[in-house]
């Protein structure tokens, strides 16, 4: 498989962007470091946004492309990798319940020829890097049309399973066959290989689309009894996905951490008195049926990273204000908060002026650093940590991470 050991791996990748050349140490250097810190990057494969680069490439040029963004991180100073490996209802390893991933070969069910995930895993680990495996619990395509997935696909199979929605197609999250099917299909991974966490994004029931209803009459009304509204249903259905997975990690590998990286804003204060001082368009509560903050309270999950992808000072939801209503939402639980950054808007096109001051992503640091609740970061994405292209993540290592750091265990 081409396994880089770590006697092998030397500074031999040097990174340059915006004025900061730092050569990737040698992983002893690593595992001496005495600070302890989660200093994370999410690496998308969903629409080949991260890696692989596009579909159909050849194996060696698809590990050449991981072991440059893993190189990357380590330039940066930077300890794990949340890698996504379930995108679409579809795997990044010979899954026995789901097809190889159409994002690896440009075909939904095509065998690649090799093993991404057990590769992605050794190369990682050779470095000194967690590897989180990053799962999409019910997202099944970004369109609409179940006869595009491949004939073994289990929505096919169960076509009473997915729902149409704003122009993609979604298992329906109401079903209790469902809700086991997708934590058997995601932890799979996790039985088989060596992953250090678990970890899910921010999409649960679907971003509400204009004008559009998620269509779950039929599974409402044969589940929702005892319920006093739809609403408050589809949140119990989130609830069991969140506590079952976490419990079931626990029970065979209790080493392997459970984290979630929501929407950042649960919900307004004008909407609920423990809610944070915003005025964002979506409430995860309300709009996602995504109860986060009792994933907290009730210690569920093991860390949590809000998406903060404001900038300080925005009307509608500061950086400034929400950080510290994440502390306090986190304070005296054990869960760990470490605050989603959104690298990807620096420089950006589009963007207001404080995105475009390569300086803005420090300060975030700098402010998140005054909660000693606040443990570390993570970036979006490997492509813009790697690639930097106005020196904002320079910027950060310079300022804030002089050292390597040890990842949170």
């Amino acid at each position: 498989m081409g396994r880089m050991t770590r006697r092998r791996f030397t500074a031999a990748t040097t990174l340059a962007a915006g004025g900061l050349a730092l050569g990737a140490p040698r992983a002893s250097a690593v595992a001496a470091a005495n600070t302890t810190e989660f200093r994370g990057m999410w690496a998308a494969t969903v629409a080949n946004l991260d890696w692989p680069s596009k579909p159909g490439l050849s194996p060696d040029r698809q590990k050449r492309e991981l072991r440059a963004l893993y190189d990357a991180a380590l330039s940066r100073r930077l300890n794990v990798v949340i890698l996504q490996i379930r995108p679409t209802a579809d795997a990044f390893w010979p899954s026995r319940y789901e097809p190889w991933s159409e994002f690896l070969t440009g075909h939904q069910g095509r065998d690649p020829g090799w093993d991404p995930l057990g590769f992605a895993v050794r190369e990682a680990h050779d470095r000194d890097l967690q590897l989180h495996g990053w799962f999409n619990p019910y997202r099944i395509a970004n369109h609409t049309d179940p006869g595009r997935l491949v004939r073994s696909h289990p929505a096919r199979v169960h076509p009473g399973w997915a729902v149409p929605y704003g122009g993609k197609l979604y298992y329906n999250p109401g079903l209790p066959e469902v809700r086991r099917f997708v934590q058997d299909a995601m932890l799979d991974a996790v039985w088989h290989y060596e992953l250090d966490g678990v970890h899910f994004d921010d999409y649960f029931y679907p971003y509400p689309a204009a004008g559009k209803e998620f269509d779950d009459d039929a599974a409402w009304r044969e589940h929702g009894k005892g319920f006093p509204s739809r609403a408050a249903w589809r949140r119990d259905n989130i609830d069991r996905l969140v506590r079952e997975t976490g419990e079931r990690i626990r029970s065979r590998k209790k080493h392997v951490r459970f984290g979630i990286s929501p929407f950042a804003v649960w919900r307004n204060k004008s909407t609920d008195s423990r809610g944070s001082d915003t005025k964002a368009g979506v409430q995860t509560y309300d709009d996602l049926y995504a109860d986060t903050r009792k994933w907290v309270r009730e210690q569920w999950i093991d860390y949590i990273v809000p998406q903060v992808y404001w900038h300080i000072g925005n009307s509608a939801a500061d950086y400034a204000r929400l950080v510290p209503w994440w502390a306090k939402t986190v304070h005296g639980t054990g869960v760990d908060l470490y605050i989603g950054e959104a690298l990807y808007r620096q420089g950006a096109s589009g963007q207001p002026a404080p995105w475009q001051d390569p300086a803005e992503l420090s300060r975030h640091l700098t402010l998140a650093r005054r909660r000693s609740e606040v443990r570390g970061n993570v970036y979006f994405s490997a492509r813009q940590v790697a690639d930097d292209p106005i020196g904002a993540m320079a910027r950060v290592v310079k300022d804030h991470y002089p050292r390597r750091a040890r990842p949170p265990r």
